[in-house]
C-alpha cells in the first residue's frame, strides 16, 4: 500500500474528503518526525513504537575500488511492533 492509496482508505473509513484526509495523515506523518528529530519516541498503543537508533563512525571500503573510506555516524528511524499488531499478524493456531 502506498501514501495514496492509504489517504484514499482514511477518506473511505472516515467519510473525510480525500484533501481532509491527505492533511490529516500529513500532520501525523509531521508530528511523528518531528519528536524523533528531537529524540523522542512515539509509542501507539496497539500498534508499535517509534525510535532512533544512533550509529556510530566506522571505517568501510569502497566496492568498486576497495579503497578504505570513513562512514560519519548517524540516525535512523526504528519501528517495533506492539502486542496487538503481532497478535494480528500471527493468529494463534490449535
Amino acid at each position: 500500500m502506498k501514501k495514496g492509496e492509504l489517504i484514499a482508505e482514511f477518506a473511505k473509513r472516515t467519510a473525510m474528503t480525500g484533501t481532509a484526509a491527505n492533511a490529516a495523515i500529513n500532520t501525523v506523518i509531521a508530528i511523528i518526525t518531528e519528536r524523533l528529530k528531537k529524540g523522542d519516541t512515539v509509542g501507539i498503543t496497539g500498534f508499535g513504537t517509534f525510535s532512533v537508533t544512533k550509529r556510530a563512525a566506522r571505517k568501510g571500503r569502497n566496492p568498486s575500488t576497495g579503497e578504505a573510506i570513513k562512514i560519519a555516524a548517524s540516525k535512523s528511524p526504528k519501528f517495533s511492533a506492539g502486542a496487538t499488531l503481532k497478535a494480528a499478524l500471527n493468529p494463534k493456531r490449535k
